[in-house]
């Protein structure tokens, strides 16, 4: 059973950036998709970005196309999330999920397809 642990979360400047880390282990990291998600206070968790299997297809929530770029490391056993011009209202706990996936080109974006999460990390960015 694969468990994930993110990490990079922190307080930034609007404007700013940070990378968060996903560091997989206990599977074999490269059948997973991988996907980002984060939760406001008050607010549902929402689909911020994910990977195929095989690395090359993505997609992003509209806020933050242009700003996030997701990526996998099959090596380390880890995903990124690259986060920039980071803005007050991308502040947020943000989660990391996988699902296994024989489909190497599916990008799985609803979080009820996912069912391995993370314990998530605090993103806060101040205006």
């Amino acid at each position: 059973q694969v468990q994930l642990v993110e990490s990079g979360g922190g307080l930034v400047q609007a404007g700013g950036s940070l990378r968060l880390s996903c560091a997989a282990s206990g599977g074999t990291f490269s059948r997973y998709n991988m996907g980002w998600f984060r939760q406001a206070p008050g607010k549902e968790r929402a689909f911020v970005a994910a990977i195929s299997t095989s690395g090359a297809k993505t997609d992003y929530a509209e806020s933050v196309k242009g700003r996030f770029t997701i990526s996998g490391d099959n090596t380390l056993n880890k995903a990124f999330l690259q986060m920039n011009s980071l803005k007050p209202e991308d502040t947020a706990t943000y989660y990391c999920a996988a699902v296994p996936s024989w489909n190497r080109d599916y990008v799985a974006v609803r979080a009820s397809e996912y069912d391995l999460w993370g314990q998530g990390t605090q993103v806060t960015v101040s205006s």
